[in-house]
């Protein structure tokens, strides 16, 4: 019979594999109604975390925080599981905990940081985050996380690059740090840098699957066999990781290969059939064939909604309802540039997901769009595709958060992979958006990777306020860029079946 420690062990190699649900069901029986054995109580919260299973994953760091009063680690667990929740203060106090109980480790100190930028005490998380790579000073996320916050609160590239330069020339080989320099230089407007700066790592560790992945990315808009090249290799290396079968799909179509293109998406979407980005794939694969399979996934007519908003209860007309959420939301966007892993360009983003907001106006909005949704989803109907097979009839929120584009500002398309349904709100719109030119507008259909030919948009819509507008998360969508003086808000959102 085996161990309590074989189980572990056991649950350890699973979620190295990427089979977080089924280390959950190796361990849940193990786990007592309370109390438990502080290794196996970790992992099993792990294993919850990394089947996307979070409130399940923070009762029983909470748990193991209780039972194990005296561990410094069991609190920095708990941190970590809140802050990925966006409970931020929760999160500082369980990191100040960990810290009275003894220990100071640079991981501690990045949850502390995160949390602090999370309540938007930046000049104390900048310093948190400085205290992590004292600590370590070749701490490659904490390096990522305060050049990402020196970035949108200046729009320094300078400054938000120089202490990963620094560690760089004291740790060349470092394979992390030049990942997270040049992930930095990618969403800074540099991408022929960014790949640079992974060639010359390659140079160093050529075999590095997790380098060859976004340099084949990367290379894709630059050189497709090259991509192609640097996307074989990473599969070569590492065959069963998700990041390079799909990167294999998009280098295809970069090379103009949609039957090779398919065929990875494919394989992608056996280990992950309600990834919308490999929904994305696929559907670019097929429009790049010509194949009548994209028109079916892409009815834009029939797919896309354009709704108005309800008028929230303690409000007498939409135009009041806006009235009060824009100031709200506004207060919400402190930074003076776009963050790093995001769509946005030339605009601001806000960092904590506006479900948690205390604020009446904000929470009122999840009462404004509830018809709506609801509404497009009865009309969506039932069927056997990607989108309408998941269909329950309803659903819960994925995340919502708000955008503010400054003038030349826009979204570069993308997709939402963990997402179903995505929505855009339209709440401050500039004049350019009545111009002929679609400044400002919804676009569908280009993709957000290279392809061979170039796909151009093959839809759009004109935003209007107070609207809401639901697509399937796997279309690719952007904004076109819009001048003027005007800014451009929006609250963005994903839904799932619930």
């Amino acid at each position: 019979m085996a161990t309590i420690g074989e189980h572990v062990q056991a649950a350890e190699r699973m979620l190295a594999e990427g089979r977080a649900d089924d280390a959950v069901a190796r361990l849940a029986t193990l786990v007592p109604a309370q109390g438990g054995d502080l290794t196996l109580l970790t992992t099993y919260a792990l294993a919850l975390k990394s089947a996307e299973r979070l409130d399940e994953a923070i009762k029983i760091y909470r748990r193991a925080a209780r039972f194990w009063p005296r561990s410094g680690v069991a609190e920095h667990n708990l941190a970590g599981a809140l802050g990925d929740a966006q409970l931020f203060e929760e999160s500082e106090a369980a990191a100040g905990r960990a810290f009275a109980k003894g220990l100071d480790a640079p991981e501690t100190w990045l949850v502390h940081a995160r949390a602090l930028q999370g309540q938007g005490r930046f000049e104390a998380a900048v310093s948190a985050y400085r205290q992590a790579l004292t600590r370590r000073p070749n701490y490659a996320d904490a390096h990522a996380d305060l050049a990402g916050l020196t970035w949108m609160l200046t729009g320094d590239l300078a400054e938000a690059r120089g202490p990963i330069d620094e560690a760089l020339r004291r740790w060349p080989a470092d394979p992390a740090l030049s990942l997270k320099l040049s992930r930095l230089l990618d969403y800074t407007g540099d991408p022929e840098g960014a790949y640079g700066v992974l060639a010359d790592a390659l140079r160093r560790n050529p075999q590095e699957p997790l380098l060859h992945i976004p340099a084949a990315q990367l290379a894709a808009g630059l050189d497709p066999m090259l991509a192609l090249d640097h996307a074989k290799r990473a599969c070569a290396a590492a065959p069963r990781n998700d990041a390079a079968i799909a990167t294999l799909a998009q280098v295809n179509l970069a090379a103009g290969r949609p039957a090779e293109a398919e065929s990875a998406a494919r394989t992608f979407l056996a280990l992950h059939p309600d990834d919308q980005y490999g929904v994305a794939l696929l559907t670019t694969a097929w429009r790049l064939a010509g194949d009548p399979r994209y028109g079916d996934l892409c009815d834009y007519d029939r797919l896309v909604g354009q709704y108005p908003i309800d008028i929230p209860a303690g409000w007498d007309t939409r135009e009041a309802f806006l009235a009060d959420l824009v100031p709200a939301l506004t207060r919400m966007h402190p930074f003076r540039t776009h963050p790093i892993g995001q769509s946005v360009r030339h605009g601001s983003q806000t960092q904590q997901t506006l479900s948690l907001s205390k604020d009446p106006a904000i929470l009122a909005y999840f009462e404004a769009i509830d018809g709506p949704v609801r509404r497009h989803i009865a009309k969506l109907g039932a069927g056997d595709d990607p989108l309408r097979r998941r269909t329950t009839g309803d659903y819960r929120l994925n995340g919502a958060w708000s955008v503010r584009l400054s003038p030349g500002g826009f979204h570069v398309n993308h997709t939402h992979p963990k997402g179903w349904l995505s929505s855009a709100c339209h709440l401050v719109l500039p004049a350019a958006v009545e111009d002929e030119a679609p400044q400002g507008w919804l676009t569908f259909g280009e993709p957000g990777v290279p392809t061979a030919p170039r796909l151009q948009a093959d839809h759009a819509i004109k935003p209007k306020l107070g609207h809401l507008v639901l697509f399937p998360s796997y279309v690719w969508h952007g904004t076109a860029p819009f001048t003027g003086d005007d800014s451009r808000m929006t609250i963005a959102l994903d839904v799932v079946p619930a």
